[in-house]
């Protein structure tokens, strides 16, 4: 399949229907309280740069954020790949644009936070094979027990 990746707003129905199928993917596996997404409105602020992957026939099937914290820190946000296209390195591919993106920008350390429960497997998959390292809690996340922190340092 072949997938283009640009940057894109997340105000456009289409990317806001991909975040619904995000939202509906991770509510039930965490406590409420403790999941920390952005949405759509907050995605569009300056300091976030939005990935979004189409399928040939312009589908958006795939999304990744950069958001911005300043002194050389970045976080990687709001990724999320269709069930339907698991397995193809559409998230690889999202991870090393957003990093990609942040080189160029003299981010020289990248964050994340993700759910620490069944059905986050595939996220930590994507992570880890991306050189991203598990880490005590960051920024202002709480160490809850919910989340699972990464990092990794860029040139």
């Amino acid at each position: 399949m072949a997938i283009e990746i640009a940057v894109e707003t997340p105000l456009q129905d289409d990317v806001r229907m991909l975040v619904a199928e995000l939202n509906a993917y991770l509510i039930p596996l965490t406590p409420r309280e403790f999941q920390f997404q952005l949405t759509v409105e907050q995605m569009a602020d300056p300091t976030v740069t939005l990935f979004v992957a189409r399928d040939e026939n312009g589908r958006p099937v795939g999304m990744g954020a950069l958001k911005e914290h300043g002194d050389g820190l970045g976080e990687v946000k709001r990724m999320f790949t269709l069930p339907s296209v698991r397995g193809q390195r559409v998230g690889s591919e999202l991870l090393q644009r957003i990093e990609q993106l942040a080189r160029e920008e003299g981010i020289t350390r990248l964050l994340l936070e993700t759910g620490e429960a069944e059905g986050f497997e595939p996220a930590y998959r994507v992570y880890e094979r991306g050189g991203f390292t598990v880490c005590g809690a960051v920024l202002d996340y709480p160490d809850s027990g919910f989340s699972r922190f990464y990092e990794k340092k860029i040139a």
